[in-house]
């Protein structure tokens, strides 16, 4: 079974985000700065408790730092995670204050939007700070919404996954799409339009409907969609979906979508490629937004977004090549490829 072995690394950075005129509650942890000002946006959702929000928040830096090196960008891997206030609550007041904790911050962590986060939402973060992407942008510009990059990043993953796994391309085959927000909503039209025939899922009645209809796409559940008799799935909403019992069970013989840590635990891509199933790892798939926003904070244009992303499909396909060649996952290879970028045994271009 594949495990996937860390190389040294220095420890994290935790910033504990804490202002109870504001209700701000949550975590900033920094992974790396390696090769780069630690990147990665800014997450506001429910949970539980304050240990649920830094868990979330370690796992998601140490995949920006992953995300990152793999790219080709001169960043490293950070995340903010914020625990959303029981309403009602001062959105403005409470990113206002979080804005003022990034800048304390030199510039050591760039922010972004994310899960729960708007443009609008960044445009407020950024009256108190400049270290802050994902704004609306001048006509030619990088920056602005990522989600469309995030999108087409995922679908020319797929598309190289698709050859690698099906041995052909999207048209005519099933893809099952968990979670149908900004992203998984523009990978469908992506992906209708290149010929496949959808099923989707969201928590959004209304929203998979539209879809649905919008598509002629087949409706599932949330809980079922991923064991699904389809060619490809595509977990586009929160982490952690491919349980062992997903792995063990699901009929999909690829897995690539835009969630961030997909895997439940980083062993279950052993267990896949033991049953059969390519899974596109999904820093590797879903770079585009960091891509973008990358450019945005480095004042480049679209064009260069356009070309970073579109080499996206053919990173996927040298990881899944070397890993077909090795006998190993995916991940590893992936994984191992990131490391060597992050400690100089590789070039910082990406592959």
């Amino acid at each position: 079974m594949d495990a996937t072995k860390k190389l040294p690394a220095p420890p994290p950075e935790y910033v504990r985000l804490h202002d109870l005129d504001a209700r701000l509650e949550g975590m900033i942890v920094i992974h790396s700065t390696a090769l780069g000002p630690g990147a990665g946006g800014c997450r506001l959702w429910t949970y539980p408790s304050i240990h649920e929000v830094f868990v979330d928040a370690v796992r998601l830096a140490e995949g920006m730092s992953y995300k990152n090196a793999l790219a080709g960008l001169p960043f490293g891997g950070a995340k903010a995670v914020i625990r959303q206030p029981d309403a009602p609550f001062d959105r403005e007041a409470l990113l206002s204050a979080f804005g003022e904790a990034v800048e304390r911050l030199e510039g050591r962590y760039v922010t972004a939007e994310d899960v729960g986060t708007t443009i609008a939402d960044m445009d407020v973060v950024a009256r108190h700070t400049r270290h802050v992407v994902g704004r609306d942008r001048a006509a030619g510009r990088a920056g602005g919404d990522p989600a469309p990059w995030t999108a087409l990043g995922v679908f020319h993953a797929m598309r190289a996954g698709s050859r690698a796994a099906l041995g052909s391309e999207l048209s005519g085959k099933t893809v099952a799409v968990q979670g149908l927000g900004q992203v998984g909503s523009r990978l469908c039209g992506l992906l209708a339009e290149a010929g496949a025939d959808l099923v989707v899922a969201d928590i959004d009645v209304d929203r998979t409907a539209r879809i649905a209809r919008d598509y002629g796409a087949r409706i599932a559940s949330v809980e079922d969609v991923a064991l699904f008799d389809a060619d490809v799935f595509a977990p586009c909403a929160l982490g952690g979906v491919i349980t062992r019992r997903v792995a063990a069970t699901m009929k999909a013989r690829l897995i690539c979508g835009a969630a961030n840590n997909q895997l439940a635990e980083p062993a279950i891509a052993g267990v896949l490629r033991q049953n059969g199933v390519v899974y596109v790892p999904d820093y590797a798939a879903n770079a585009g937004g960091i891509i973008s926003a990358s450019a945005e904070y480095l004042d480049e244009d679209e064009e260069a977004v356009a070309l970073r992303v579109g080499r996206i499909g053919m990173r996927v396909a040298i990881i899944l090549e070397e890993a077909l060649r090795t006998k190993t996952s995916p991940a590893l290879v992936a994984d191992r490829i990131a490391e060597k970028i992050m400690i100089g045994m590789e070039p910082p271009g990406g592959i």
